[in-house]
């Protein structure tokens, strides 16, 4: 690693979004946001501690989990406040920033984390900042298009953000898989888990599921925001029963896996997402969590080899599991609500839910409000475009990637290419047969798992 592969790009970056903030940067001129601010803090939580903790379960690249996630993080949260400021400037060419612009912030980055745990351990630091900078550009543009445009209902991100993430970032690991040569048996083994890397990856898991609720109330208020709390609540509750249950039931020793566990409980709350301040009713809140973790844990147990093997797409960390396909069963049931939502079930919430319903409602040169029918098939359109956008652009940077430096194959799922490591750590004291590191040989540890670990 050198000065020019990670110093001069990182303090360049930082040096533009300075002059950007500085140009178009202001305060937001209403504070009426601030009681926003404990579960802004909240999904803070989830994208920092949350999706970092989730994706240590890589026996040796723990501090690269935790320690990218935290800078690509710092570097997406503020082009993620140009980027979708930009749409939305004053009349004084400005864009304002306060507590809602925090937040929205905070959840573009989950869909950069996302793509980011399809190609966990195979990229440089330069890449991952190259695919952050290109897919919030993308990211805010689609649901710029989604949101307004279509008037798309959307609360809790499943489509813009889950589904757009897990599928853009799957199209990247196809094209670098692709361009890649060989795959070195160091990093066939280095893909696997230990006792305590699973440990710590449990961490993650714990904090997204105290805390989705608040991911996908946020942007909502009044009976919205309550009805998101209570399904996500009872969703991601079902879902957990069930991923236990699965998971015993499709693994061959007929015992819990770790990954199903990690990663499957949190099914619930991505597919409850986009439905979630509808009035889906407490027992259609616990099937539809019942639904995503019998999809979740299939996915792992069944569908991710075969998507590997076939297509030839590698998910370090199962983002087509926990992500794309709840994501996109969210979507679906987002377009069954939506064709049967009427003025006798949800009153003036109505029109809070789905603007283009409301009378005089101008959408481009028309103001006739849409009927039931209409705004369920603009869902599907939201769902479909949403998916071709995040597939072509993630092609494209996939392709762009592969233009720059990327860690040999040897190097990959291995802390030791980007961190200084303790004398005493188990990179240095753990012997794996006919690799070197830090001048002596090592052998893998019995306390390592012996299958690979996805999130």
């Amino acid at each position: 690693m050198s000065t020019k592969e990670v110093v001069l790009p990182l303090m360049l970056i930082q040096l533009v979004l300075l002059i950007l903030f500085g140009v178009f940067g202001k305060y937001a001129s209403k504070s009426d946001d601030i009681d926003k601010y404990p579960m802004f803090q909240d999904v803070h939580v989830m994208i920092f501690i949350g999706f970092g903790y989730l994706m240590t379960f890589l026996k040796r690249y723990g501090f690269s989990s935790v320690g990218f996630t935290l800078l690509l993080g710092a570097f997406i949260i503020q082009w993620a406040l140009l980027c979708q400021g930009f749409f939305e400037l004053n009349a004084d060419n400005k864009i304002e920033i306060g507590i809602e612009s925090l937040y929205k912030a905070d959840i573009a980055t989950a869909s950069v984390l996302i793509s980011m745990g399809a190609i966990l351990g195979r990229t440089s630091i330069t890449q991952l900042i190259v695919m952050g900078f290109i897919e919030i550009m993308v990211f805010s543009t689609n649901s710029y298009l989604g949101t307004k445009i279509f008037q798309v209902a959307d609360a809790g991100g499943s489509i813009f953000v889950h589904a757009f993430g897990a599928y853009f970032g799957l199209a990247v690991s196809y094209v670098m898989n692709r361009k890649k040569e060989g795959n070195s048996e160091t990093a066939v083994s280095l893909q696997e888990s230990n006792y305590t890397s699973d440990l710590f990856a449990m961490i993650g898991t714990v904090f997204l599921w105290l805390y989705w609720p608040s991911f996908n109330a946020i942007e909502l208020s009044g009976d919205e925001q309550r009805r998101a709390i209570i399904n996500t609540y009872l969703a991601l509750a079902s879902c957990t029963l069930t991923a236990f249950a699965m998971s015993s039931l499709l693994s061959p020793e007929r015992k819990f896996d770790m990954v199903h566990i990690q990663n499957s409980t949190l099914a619930g709350g991505v597919a409850v997402g986009a439905a979630a301040n509808l009035v889906l009713l407490p027992v259609g809140a616990i099937v539809v969590g019942i639904l995503a973790g019998f999809v979740s844990v299939y996915g792992y147990a069944r569908l991710s080899p075969r998507i590997e093997n076939t297509l030839g797409v590698p998910d370090t960390c199962g983002v087509h599991n926990l992500h794309g396909m709840p994501g996109v069963f969210s979507g679906i049931l987002s377009v069954l609500m939506a064709a049967i939502a009427s003025e006798n079930q949800y009153a003036n919430d109505l029109f809070n839910i789905y603007p283009a319903r409301m009378p005089n409602f101008k959408i481009s040169n028309s103001t006739a409000p849409r009927s039931s029918g209409e705004q369920a098939g603009y869902q599907a359109l939201g769902l479909v475009v949403t998916l071709a956008v995040a597939i072509v652009t993630g092609l494209i940077t996939g392709f762009l990637l592969t233009l720059t430096k990327a860690p040999s194959a040897h190097l990959e799922y291995d802390d030791a290419t980007y961190w200084e490591l303790p004398k005493n750590s188990h990179h240095t004291n753990e012997t794996k047969t006919g690799i070197h590191y830090d001048n002596a040989s090592f052998e893998v540890s019995a306390t390592d798992s012996a299958t690979p670990k996805p999130i």
